[in-house]
């Protein structure tokens, strides 16, 4: 038992100061901010679709015309500057959700190995760690070459 006076101002349990930052850290965080992503956002925008599928032709050709509209074809002056502004936001989060879908399904992956029991040596975990969000860009970039060069 430590005496009065000598006692160190350690935290009580591990935290930030005493670990080094790691893949795996990076790996968990990501996991964390795609499937909130996904359960916010992609949510929202898969109700709108949805609607507009059971709603007919037309509901359905407004909501392509605000997600998937062209942004050539878009107009920047006067009173179209918000409604341009908005598509352009809708285009990127449409692409974020295609990430934080890639993201999350990749960490998920690396979780279910260990799950199972595999991946905890050292030098596994990090590679899994590493490669679970560079699955997610490489496999967001590839779903959208696929969709818009076919």
């Amino acid at each position: 038992m430590a005496e009065a006076g000598t006692k160190k101002n350690r935290p009580l349990s591990p935290h930030l100061q005493i670990w080094r930052w790691g893949p795996h850290m990076l790996v968990s965080i990501l996991h964390r901010v795609s499937g909130s992503g996904l359960a916010f956002a992609g949510l929202g925008l898969l109700l709108w679709w949805l609607g507009a599928l059971a709603s007919g032709p037309a509901a359905y050709e407004s909501f392509a015309g605000w997600v998937w509209a062209d942004l050539g074809s878009l107009d920047w002056s006067g009173t179209g500057i918000l409604t341009g502004l908005i598509k352009l936001i809708l285009k990127i989060v449409v692409v974020g959700i295609s990430w934080s879908f890639f993201t999350h399904m990749s960490s998920g992956l690396r979780h279910f190995v260990l799950d199972i029991g595999a991946g905890f040596e050292l030098g596994v975990n990090r590679l899994g760690s590493i490669v679970a969000p560079v699955a997610g860009i490489l496999l967001t970039v590839a779903f959208w070459a696929i969709l818009l060069l076919r």
